[in-house]
């Protein structure tokens, strides 16, 4: 069994920034990547970001190419999301998830194919 609990949500103004820690515990768990979703109230789980744990490979949404940029750090089993020049869009509830295997055969932008999830933080950014 895996853990992950987010952190670092709050209410800030748009062009601000804010940054997010996920930190994964458990008795014993294997990572290949962890990634970041986030939802709006009446909508699915979008991808905003994924790591692979081993090589350090990123891979963004477009929406927030450019302006975030996610981080991990192997010895505390966290996961980081530097979100800057935030946007009223932007606001929703945030998720981090890990997946214990690689994505072969598997859709890697769908929360659905990771093992498991954190309950979220929110972020809320006014114009």
């Amino acid at each position: 069994q895996v853990q992950l609990v987010e952190s670092g949500g709050g209410l800030v103004q748009a062009g601000d920034s804010l940054r997010l820690s996920c930190a994964a515990s458990g008795r014993t768990f294997s990572t290949y990547a962890m990634g970041w979703f986030r939802q709006t109230p009446g909508k699915e789980h979008d991808f905003v970001a994924r790591i692979q744990w081993s090589s350090g490979f990123t891979k963004y949404a477009d929406s927030v190419k450019g302006r975030f940029t996610i981080s991990r750090d192997n010895t505390k089993n966290t996961v980081y999301l530097q979100m800057n020049s935030l946007k009223p869009e932007d606001t929703a509830v945030y998720y981090c998830a890990l997946r214990s295997r690689d994505y072969r055969g598997v859709n890697p932008n769908l929360i659905s194919n990771y093992d498991y999830w954190g309950q979220g933080t929110q972020v809320t950014v006014s114009s």
